[in-house]
């Protein structure tokens, strides 16, 4: 039973401790609780107090913009219309002018017409005096003034034709004077200035080899190695007795290359029968088109030309296995290029485009295919087409004068080209064809009248005429060497220039007896 009470003791107890815990508890929540409102409601206030005041000063801040920004426009609007209104006024002062000209040129027009009828009325007794005064010349005189007119006609041609030719030879007396040196100075400089080598292409290739054996088995059995060798390559393969030699025959350089390359290689190697031959002249004819190439890379190159096309690389390369006139075609472009940057310098012109187009300017003569154009206009084709310079173009095209000149760049180029195909050992001329030029020189002067002998000395650089001094007078003669030179400027094809001399003399021979 005691321990029954203390049990019901201590439970009474524990539950008096929790109510009492539990009220005390909940004041503490309560009077927290409380706190917490009254703090949040203080900041609530606080911070509507504090937007209100932001939104107060947002407000008066756009309204400032506004009024600025009206303010702006408005003083716009004003300028606008002052400048308005200053233009009306000028208008109006301008349509005032021109209503008091328009008025001038009513009073002046009216003037004129009046002015020309008065002068119609005046050419009209002017007419009819002219006639009056003709009619009485014609009876005095025994002409009609047809008659007159044409006699004084005639009477003024020769007196023009005199004193034009007078004239001319003073204009050109004073430019030779005056040109003369200048001239002679650029082109002595140039040549100067350009080294150049002498270089003559002949027609066969010498193949050397050790014994007259090799000679047997380049032939092969029946002549079938030496006859695949020929249709192959393009070249005569000439084997006769000549000790140790073998001489290839053929028109173009390249070919007797690839025939001599060729040769070589299947001696060296030992093999030789009609297969074989196939497959080195196949090689050979790579190696040479890379060899080509190369060549036109390192031209360019020296003399410090770039971005030119490959095709136009390639054919600069292939110049070096073509020749005209027995000059070096490769050399002579160089030459020529040479030439044209040195002389472009001294005349203040572009030297690098000057010397791109002395490179090309026969880039026509070594073409892929053979079409029937003259090289100055093939070439010029060629340039345009892997998009050369209009100036380069040109100049390729005007070197012999197939088209007109349009730049200072053509007559140079031609000048050059004349430069190097002229200087001597530069080319060769079959006799044949050099004797026949100088024929046609002599004929071409004997066919004028009044021309007694001809001579052409100097190698063909000068025609002397001869005339006869009862039939050719001072002025006719000067007339004679100019058309002369005309004709044969347009007629002939001829390296560097020729000079005409026309001489006329009167003798009188007596006899003492």
């Amino acid at each position: 039973m005691l321990s029954i009470y203390f049990v019901l003791v201590a439970i009474v107890s524990l539950s008096a401790g929790v109510f009492v815990t539990t009220n005390v508890l909940r004041k503490t929540i309560l009077r927290k609780s409380d706190s917490l409102l009254r703090e949040a409601e203080e900041k609530s206030e606080v911070l509507k107090k504090e937007k209100i005041l932001q939104a107060k000063e947002k407000f008066l801040q756009l309204k400032g913009e506004h009024e600025r920004e009206i303010n702006d426009k408005t003083n716009q609007l004003q300028k606008n219309e002052f400048r308005v209104e200053q233009r009306e006024k000028a208008f109006a002062v301008k349509f005032d002018e021109f209503q008091r000209k328009q008025k001038e040129f009513a009073t002046q027009k009216q003037q004129v017409t009046t002015q020309a009828e008065l002068l119609d009325k005046k050419q009209v007794e002017i007419d009819k005096a002219h006639k009056q005064q003709v009619d009485k010349l014609e009876t005095i005189s025994g002409l009609s003034a047809s008659d007159a007119r044409s006699e004084l006609i005639e009477s003024l041609k020769e007196e023009a034709k005199t004193e034009a030719m007078i004239y001319v030879k003073d204009i050109v007396e004073e430019a030779k004077m005056t040109a003369n040196m200048e001239a002679k100075k650029v082109v002595i400089e140039t040549i100067q200035r350009t080294a150049t080598e002498h270089a003559i292409e002949n027609s066969v290739s010498v193949f050397n080899i050790e014994n007259d054996e090799i000679k047997g088995r380049i032939i092969g059995r029946e002549g079938r190695n030496i006859r695949t060798l020929e249709a192959l390559t393009g070249v005569e393969i000439i084997i006769d007795d000549s000790p140790d030699a073998i001489i290839l025959s053929g028109f173009d350089p390249m070919r007797r290359e690839i025939a001599r390359l060729s040769l070589h290689k299947l001696v060296t190697d030992g093999r030789i029968h009609p297969a074989r031959i196939e497959e080195v002249v196949a090689k050979t004819k790579k190696q040479i088109e890379q060899e080509v190439i190369e060549i036109g890379k390192r031209t360019t190159i020296d003399l410090g030309i770039h971005g030119m096309h490959l095709e136009l690389v390639r054919l600069v390369g292939k110049m070096k296995y073509r020749s005209s006139y027995g000059q070096n075609l490769l050399q002579h472009s160089k030459e020529v290029a040479n030439l044209c940057a040195t002389m472009a310098a001294e005349l203040g012109l572009n030297p690098k485009l000057a010397k791109r187009a002395g490179l090309l300017h026969d880039i026509g003569k070594v073409p892929d295919t053979e079409p029937e154009l003259p090289h100055a206009i093939l070439g010029m084709k060629t340039a345009e087409k892997f998009k050369e310079k209009a100036e380069v173009c040109n100049a390729i095209g005007a070197h012999h004068d197939e088209v007109e000149m349009e730049t200072l760049i053509a007559p140079i180029v031609q000048v050059c080209d004349a430069i190097s195909g002229a200087r001597p050992g530069a080319r060769r001329e079959v006799v044949e064809a050099y004797i026949k030029r100088l024929k046609d020189l002599e004929e071409m002067a004997l066919s004028y009248p009044g021309v007694v002998k001809t001579y052409a000395i100097q190698a063909g650089r000068e025609l002397r005429v001869i005339v006869g001094a009862d039939k050719v007078n001072d002025t006719e003669a000067t007339q004679l060497s100019f058309d002369l030179s005309r004709k044969i400027q347009d007629e002939m094809t001829y390296p560097g220039q020729i000079k005409i001399t026309v001489i006329r003399e009167t003798r009188a021979v007596t006899f003492a007896k």
